[in-house]
């Protein structure tokens, strides 16, 4: 099995927000803020082939799908569907996809499904061959949205994702889909919205307390290397107390087992390895800008 990273479209969100209750003179040493107080995020994908015999995609990234005022107001970077060129890229093409593997239904993370805006056009869905995992519960709340998160979802996609016909609900007890077999274990977190999906790519190495040497996709539990670091939250969680608790027992357990955490929106870092500073916290290390055909659990 090999791995890459694969760039989409680039936005800026307000500092503030994405740092929760960390001071900004704490944060702006993490990321630079500009003259709007918003930092530089990427929404990188994670791609593995083949997976369980298929070519799967975690994610897509925010896409291109917004219309001129609203890619202004989230500053949203690169010409076109940066994803499809970065697909390119890697050698394939959306149509190569067999599997879409979704942690949440947010813009920023399922906006990649829809192609780019153009006028008087409505946006359609991409990736035709390809089954869309998604877990059962985010579904629902994107279906039925809180008020508080409601304009995180876009409303044309859900229509979209039900008539392809091709969607595969994961019920968090399970751990495990039809689309990716034993490959693939599921962990599951609430802090940010109900029913996230983090998706552990196994590795190679089984002990008694499990697989060892994977990649497991952090989604917005830890969206870069900054938020590592337990008590760093984002304004944007829905239960801050939550979450904490939740990334703290995620990271013992990646740390134990050795499970490398790649990142969605780090600007930076695509992949880390985790260990613990002088402190006793969390620091990541070994740290990859890019993946491009790397092997799983081959060293940095």
């Amino acid at each position: 099995m090999k791995l890459w990273s694969i760039e989409g479209n680039t936005q800026r969100l307000d500092g503030g927000s994405m740092f929760g209750n960390a001071p900004r003179a704490m944060w702006s040493k993490w990321m630079e803020p500009d003259a709007q107080n918003r930092i530089p995020l990427a929404t990188r994908a994670l791609l593995a082939t083949p997976l369980n015999g298929r070519t799967v995609l975690f994610e897509t990234g925010i896409g291109a799908f917004f219309e001129p005022k609203l890619r202004e107001r989230y500053a949203i970077g690169g010409d076109g569907h940066v994803l499809l060129d970065s697909l390119r890229g890697a050698g394939f093409g959306h149509e190569d996809i067999d599997v879409v593997v979704l942690s949440h239904l947010h813009f920023d993370h399922a906006g990649g499904l829809l192609s780019a805006w153009e006028e008087g056009k409505a946006p359609e869905l991409l990736f035709p061959n390809a089954t869309f995992v998604i877990g059962r519960e985010q579904w629902e709340r994107a279906h039925d949205p809180h008020p508080r998160d409601r304009a995180s979802y876009i409303p044309e996609l859900l229509p979209l994702l039900e008539a392809s016909g091709r969607v595969e609900l994961v019920d968090e007890g399970s751990g495990r889909t039809p689309a990716l077999g034993d490959a693939v274990r599921f962990h599951w977190s609430h802090g940010h919205t109900p029913g996230m999906m983090l998706a552990e790519v196994l590795g190679p190495e089984l002990r008694d307390d499990g697989h060892h040497g994977g990649v497991v996709f952090c989604a917005d539990l830890v969206p870069g290397l900054p938020w590592v670091h337990v008590p760093i939250t984002m304004g944007y969680d829905r239960c801050a107390e939550t979450l904490i608790d939740e990334k703290q027992a995620f990271l013992d357990d990646k740390l134990a087992r050795n499970v490398h955490l790649f990142f969605t929106h780090d600007p930076v870092c695509a992949l880390a390895q985790l260990e613990r500073d002088g402190r006793g916290r969390f620091a990541g290390v070994h740290q990859m800008e890019r993946l491009q055909a790397r092997g799983l659990g081959e060293s940095a």
